[in-house]
């Protein structure tokens, strides 16, 4: 009842608040957050990490420029930092770090996402970096040896976050001066208003009547650390409150109110702390807004905040000529910028007696600040520079994980790519999300179910046809791309109706750039089709697949490799070949990373789904290789048996023709012929002569074959000009 009782009054405030429409939008996203079952990930550009407990910095420097770069096009999520989970590095492009300081779990956060090719970002709207700029604040004088010793652990510890990132954005030109000491480069970008405080300024400005009868003066304090920015204008203050009967002086936030304005004391209004959705009313109400700074660094490292606040309620500023108030406020336009204590009273005498001149300036303020200080209209410089440092992505769509040739093939051009920079990764068609870790490094992967796709992609691949759709209709995709690795219309028997589906990938309306690592199937893409295609030849980790000396003085192995299901891997010849040899004189091994054994095969050793890297020690394990395919774009077995020196007896078809050479590196046979196949394995099995010179130049092929030697040539595959 107490969670219920909780809701309700939440739910009265809202409405009381924002309204019938912000009620509807806050119990939206609060049913859809705490009590629909939704574990839906999101993949989008851009994580917000908040490390600021102050909810006025955050709301700027989070939350608005959330809605920058959203008016922008960029998919955005906020999260506070002891909320991070290192699992979601992958659900994002790049992340910004708002004011954080370094824990555990933020060093580990920052390492992985750099390590995956993620651009990291530190935001910071203050000095809050080092104890050079911090120690001059005074207010920390008054603090107990225990509170400066936590506040200056929080300083240490968000300079150990910053020196970590790529890259800094803040708020003013002094605090990107300071910033440079500690990343390599530091982009302004100033603090705006968000269309919710333009709302909230214009229902103020209808709802708030002002009393004609006096002139209120205001300072937003906004903290007791700026006590001494105002006891700068104290003179002044007192001055005019003499010489103005009708001038008002009303304080909001943290100010003690010195002894010299006492006998003022009824012409001094207070207002305590407001919600930020609440200044507004209270801005509205007053006629100028009192903006002095003490010359330090810390100050001149401040935003332009107040002006901007005080503008959209048509209230004039006058401020100190210093720091952003300099940067951004035209004297004499849209605000009052004065130098001295003579500047403070002439500037504020006139302001104070010339009512038409005060709306002027408050009405030109008010033009500049919707124009040129709102989130619509100002993201585009930041979306431009966090976009120039994003590392390019390349998200590879596959039909499944499960390991295959072409499979094997995308996780190395996948792990190619990200020892080149780019952010790599798959998205898979199937309901399985486990990474996949190998010798070359991790490949991210993402599920193309229960994941809903926001981010922009510089380049989607389609590994199969069943993928291209996807690939197809993505909205935010700069380049699509598919990788094709077989004829695979023929990969279905006549009569099969996804023979049609899988053809029609091939004459793609929507411009796609065909790749291939294989000769032939760029051949009849340009031949049957009319499609041009970057080619690039297929590689071998020679490394993966380590040399064995044969000695064939006892059983000789036999390795059968394919899948039993697919009826163009043809696996049934090879174990007809199987049938005719003497069981006696040789073992027979299967390696299938789908299918199992049909009942008739003969099998000595079934190994199923042998993970890629210990695939290697399959081969070297073996003598002999059948591989009986009709179809295949480029036919890796073969290769590999070589590379660790073994024999290979082969139906030659047109993926594995492109290296493999007969009575030079391998030795075929006849399609169908069952027999001539068997006589090829006992000219093997009695001829050292010819198995020297076929392991010889079979390990020749494969170590030209060397992925080190092509690695430029398979970025260069998905670099698409832009």
């Amino acid at each position: 009842m107490s969670r219920i009782k909780e809701l309700s009054k939440k739910s009265i405030e809202t409405l009381k608040i924002e309204g019938a429409k912000g009620l509807y939008i806050k119990g939206k996203y609060f049913i859809k957050g705490h009590l629909v079952k939704d574990n839906k990930k999101i993949y989008k550009d851009i994580l917000f990490i908040n490390g600021c407990t102050l909810p006025h910095p955050q709301r700027y420097r989070v939350d608005h420029q959330i809605e920058q770069l959203e008016a922008s096009g960029f998919s955005c999520k906020r999260v506070n930092y002891d909320k991070i989970d290192i699992n979601d590095i992958k659900y994002y492009r790049g992340f910004v770090f708002f004011r954080c300081p370094i824990t555990n779990e933020v060093k580990e956060f920052i390492e992985t996402a750099k390590a995956e090719n993620k651009t990291v970002f530190f935001d910071i709207d203050d000095l809050v970096i080092d104890q050079k700029y911090t120690d001059t604040i005074k207010y920390l004088k008054t603090m107990t040896k225990e509170e400066l010793a936590v506040y200056n652990d929080g300083v240490n510890r968000t300079q150990q976050t910053l020196r970590m990132c790529d890259y800094a954005i803040t708020t003013t030109e002094r605090l990107a001066e300071e910033l440079k000491n500690y990343v390599k480069e530091v982009y302004i970008n100033r603090n705006v208003a968000s269309e919710k405080m333009v709302e909230m300024s214009l229902k103020a400005l209808n709802e708030v009547q002002k009393d004609e009868s006096k002139v209120i003066m205001s300072y937003l304090s906004g903290s007791i650390t700026h006590n001494d920015d105002f006891k700068m204008i104290l003179p002044v203050v007192q001055r005019l409150m003499k010489e103005n009967d009708n001038l008002y002086l009303k304080v909001v936030g943290l100010l003690d109110i010195p002894e010299e304005l006492q006998e003022f004391k009824s012409r001094i209004l207070t207002a305590p702390f407001v919600s930020w959705l609440e200044l507004p009313k209270i801005i509205a109400s007053i006629d100028i807004n009192l903006a002095p700074l003490e010359v330090s660094i810390f100050n001149e490292a401040k935003s332009e905040n107040k002006w901007v606040e005080a503008a959209l309620c048509k209230v004039v500023t006058v401020a100190s000529n210093f720091g952003a108030f300099k940067t951004c406020i035209k004297d004499g336009e849209d605000g009052l910028l004065c130098n001295n204590e003579e500047e403070w009273y002439e500037k504020l005498s006139k302001v104070i007696k010339d009512k038409q001149y005060r709306n002027k300036i408050a009405n030109n303020a008010f033009n500049a600040v919707i124009k040129n200080k709102v989130t619509t209209y100002t993201g585009l410089g930041l979306c431009d520079f966090i976009q120039s440092k994003l590392k390019k992505n390349v998200a590879f769509v596959l039909p499944t994980t499960n390991i295959s040739g072409g499979v094997n093939v995308a996780i190395k051009h996948c792990n190619i790519l990200k020892k080149a920079g780019y952010d790599a990764f798959f998205i898979n068609m199937d309901n399985n999300d486990d990474d996949i870790v190998n010798k070359d490094g991790i490949v991210r992967v993402l599920k193309l179910k229960n994941v809903s796709y926001e981010a922009q992609i510089n380049t989607m691949v389609a590994t199969l046809w069943s993928t291209l759709q996807f690939v197809k209709e993505y909205p935010n995709v700069l380049n699509r791309s598919y990788l094709v690795q077989n004829f695979e219309t023929n990969f279905f028997e006549n009569g099969n109706y996804l023979k049609i589906m899988a053809n029609a990938t091939y004459n793609s309306f929507i411009p796609v750039n065909y790749l291939t690592i294989s000769k032939w199937c760029e051949n009849w893409l340009k031949d049957d089709y009319h499609k041009d295609c970057k080619y690039v030849p297929n590689g071998i980790n020679i490394k993966q697949f380590p040399f064995r000396e044969r000695k064939f003085d006892g059983k000789i192995k036999i390795l059968v490799e394919g899948n039993s299901a697919d009826y163009y891997k043809n696996v049934d010849e090879s174990f007809k070949i199987v049938e005719k040899l003497d069981k006696s004189k040789y073992e027979i091994n299967f390696l299938s990373y789908q299918g199992k054994p049909k009942k008739w095969y003969y099998v000595d050793n079934f190994m199923h789904r042998v993970p890629f890297d210990e695939v290697g020690k399959v081969y070297s394990s073996c003598d002999i290789l059948i591989k009986s395919s009709i179809l295949e774009s480029f036919s890796y077995p073969p290769l590999e048996m070589m590379a660790t020196g073994g024999l290979v007896v082969v139906a030659p078809n047109e993926g594995n023709v492109e290296y493999l050479q007969d009575e030079y590196n391998c030795l075929f046979y006849e399609q169908g012929n069952v027999e001539q196949a068997v006589k090829q394995i006992e000219r093997l099995s009695n001829d050292k002569e010819l198995r020297e010179k076929l392991i010889k130049n079979g390990l020749e092929t494969a170590q030209k074959r060397e992925w080190s030697e092509i690695e430029k040539d398979v970025v260069n595959l998905y670099v698409m000009e832009e």
